[in-house]
This record gives structure tokens, sequence and C-alpha cells, in this order.
């Protein structure tokens, strides 16, 4: 591997030290470095004035990997473009949990194994999401964590059907419901009660949110499965729908969304001999 693109998060790094050390690591193992901002930052934010920012289109169009700095919503936000251009993606945690992170902060010097093409790489499923409103698709996206639909704050509950297939499998009121990947099973979908799945199962796991009765369960349906959910009656016409903890998408009673596996798999570089479990058991005995 010759030439990579670094995208830090200026909140979490906020003089770029873990970007330098990655930076200082890489030129001296041969690897070309180039440094650019993923998402917008406040114009009144301080950036450091002697690290060179390049256009991010610009530093993609010849980048063999993407290395992201943050935790793992950084690493959410920053693996789409990487999924697009079809290149794994490294992430290093300078955030909390950080269970998608292949490297901690201080472990840089593992880096230089890249020059060498010292690495795996790990596949990881994604779900198509869809939202149909009166019959017509208003917003579509890909996710690697999960899509949630949720009540708003003035909401009570949320009427949620679930179909497998065209075959109800759950129907249930409550605060709303998370469609996870695997790799998301460790996010909020474990929080809500849901089920910890190795990455390399490829299954949507169907988890609801303080549902109103004591049915429902997390519901783990094959990758092969098309699954739609109806959104019923919602108190006060207030939810929405979030993809990896994007933009919230308002949704109405009468919606749909339909999932399906992703055509597209995120690919994510690995350094380190760690297994799925030993993540598991160090992020969550924190």
């Amino acid at each position: 591997m010759k030439r990579v693109v670094m995208t830090p998060n200026p909140y979490r790094d906020r003089d770029f030290s873990c970007v330098r050390e990655a930076q200082r690591v890489l030129e001296q193992a041969g690897v070309e470095v180039k440094i650019c901002l993923a998402f917008d930052v406040d114009p009144a934010f301080p950036l450091p004035r002697d690290v060179v920012l390049t256009d991010l289109n610009e530093g993609m169009k010849s980048a063999e990997a993407l290395i992201c700095f943050g935790g793992d919503g950084t690493i959410l936000h920053s693996s789409k473009l990487a999924m697009r251009r079809g290149i794994p993606i490294l992430g290093v945690n300078i955030g909390t949990v950080g269970f998608m992170a292949e490297l901690e902060s201080g472990e840089m010097e593992l880096l230089a194994r890249l020059a060498d093409d010292d690495f795996t790489l790990d596949e990881r499923m994604t779900i198509y999401v869809r939202l149909v409103h009166e019959g017509r698709v208003v917003y579509r996206d890909t996710a690697l964590n999960d899509a949630v639909i949720t009540k708003g704050a003035v909401a009570r509950v949320i009427q949620t059907s679930v179909f497998l297939d065209g075959v109800e499998a759950m129907n249930f009121s409550g605060d709303g419901l998370i469609a996870a990947t695997p790799t998301g099973s460790t996010a909020y979908s474990m929080s809500a009660g849901g089920p910890i799945v190795e990455p390399q199962a490829d299954n949507i796991i169907l988890t609801p949110i303080c549902a109103h009765n004591l049915q429902p369960r997390s519901l783990i349906a094959s990758p092969q499965r098309r699954v739609e959910i109806q959104v019923g009656r919602i108190n006060r016409r207030n939810a929405f729908l979030s993809v990896d903890g994007g933009k919230a998408m308002r949704v109405y009673t009468g919606d749909r969304i339909l999932l399906e596996m992703g055509n597209q798999k995120t690919k994510l570089l690995k350094l380190k001999n760690t297994t799925f479990f030993d993540i598991v058991k160090s992020k969550l005995n924190q």
C-alpha cells in the first residue's frame, strides 16, 4: 500500500496530535499521506495552521485506504465514503468505546504494516434502507450499523408492524424499532436488549425499543429476507427514521421502511490478531 487518506475528527483530536503521529509513522514507512476533513467543521473552530488539508474528493482519487480518527460515529460517517469508493477503512479510536476501531491512539506504530501489505480485510454486511411515503421512495441510505425508527419527544408510542417477505412477524406499540447489522449489534441494539451477533453472521437484527407488552423480543432475520416495517398510529404524528445516527427523517402513519441486505460490503482493515469476542470482552468490561 502506497497512498492513504487520513480523516481526523478535529473535535476529538484538537491539535491533530494523533494524526501527526500517524503521518510520521506512515511516511517513514514510505506511504504517501493526505489529510482531509470528512465533514464540515464550524468556521469558528480553530484548526492547526501547520497541517496541510487536501480536498477530500481530490485526495480519494488515488487512495488505497481511508484511515479515520475518532469514535464510532466518526468512523460510521467516513465508512460510507470508503464503501462508495470500494476501498478499506481503518479506524483509530480517540473516542470512548470504539467497537469499530482497529487501533487505539497509542498503537500508531502498527500503521507501518500497511507499507508491506501486512494486513487482512474484514468484510461487513450493510442494510439498504428505503423510506416510502404515499407510495413514493422519499429517502434511501445504506446502514453499516443500524436504521432506527423512534418516537420524537412529543409522541407517546408508535404502532409498528414488521413483515418478512410479506408475512407479519412482529406487531407492537412502543418507543420504536432498531434494525441492526451484526456490526451494529453491539451498539443501540444491545442497549435495547438485543443479542450480540458476530459480524460474519450476515443477519438483520430487529429489536423493539421499550415495547409496551411482554411478547416482542429481538428477531434475527436471514439476509435473504425482504423486511418491511409499517408505521401505524403515531400519537401526535411525531416519529423519525435515522440511519447510522445521521440526519433524522420524519415518518408518518402509513409510511413503510423497506430493508434488505446491501449489495456492497464495508471493508475494515485489520492489523492485529484480536478476535471479535476479544474486543467485546475488552470494551464491555471497561
